[in-house]
């Protein structure tokens, strides 16, 4: 994805900010047409549909999803501190609102009416991140540094519903510290060491 245009790159970040900003459904190739300037038919020449743009956008975001988790387990030795880096990432864009929620979390809730490519992207990035999150927490686990109630497997999906839910409370209630909020007692059920 290096090798896409300027131009282009300024549609998919258009994008992005749109579907975070209310998901697949609430803009179009008008919307992108009018904050990037550039005409429709030019986002058509990029991008044939809406699908094709979205699933580019959700790809690219999954990369960069792997990329900042890789940097994770390279930087950063313990587990514990693992799991606070992910949360703290969130909390951090939360709070500044760079990037207030989760682009997969949005569109999984419109699962049933995206198109089946979009669909693809956004079910691997779950199972990406519930995948780094059960390896993480089993890595915890066998070094004491965790209790796992339940599989490795069951507490990484328990611990991104919370993260995602935590992400959609504060943004319902206008407060970065909701998420902190509901967030900070998944540590305190699963570390040893308080």
């Amino acid at each position: 994805m290096s090798n896409i245009s300027t131009k282009a790159d300024e549609i998919v970040q258009s994008a992005r900010g749109l579907i975070i900003a209310g998901g697949y459904n609430s803009f179009s190739f008008a919307d992108i047409s009018a904050e990037v300037g550039i005409r429709k038919a030019s986002i058509h020449h990029h991008f044939p549909t809406k699908a094709d743009l979205v699933r580019i956008v959700v790809a690219r975001y999954r990369e960069e999803a792997r990329q900042g988790l890789a940097k994770a387990d390279a930087n950063i030795a313990d587990p514990v501190a693992r799991l606070r880096a992910y949360t703290g990432f969130w909390e951090a864009c939360i709070r500044d609102d760079t990037a207030p929620f989760c682009i997969c979390a949005m569109l999984a809730a419109e699962l049933p009416v995206l198109p089946a490519e979009v669909a693809a992207e956004v079910r691997g990035h779950f199972r990406d991140l519930s995948g780094w999150l059960a390896a993480v927490m089993e890595k915890g686990a066998a070094e004491r540094h965790l209790i796992l109630p339940r599989p490795a497997t069951e507490e990484a999906l328990s611990f991104m519903a919370t993260v995602h839910g935590a992400m959609l409370s504060a943004r319902a209630y206008g407060d970065p510290a909701v998420f902190t909020t509901i967030v900070e007692p998944l540590f305190d059920r699963l570390t040893v060491f308080h």
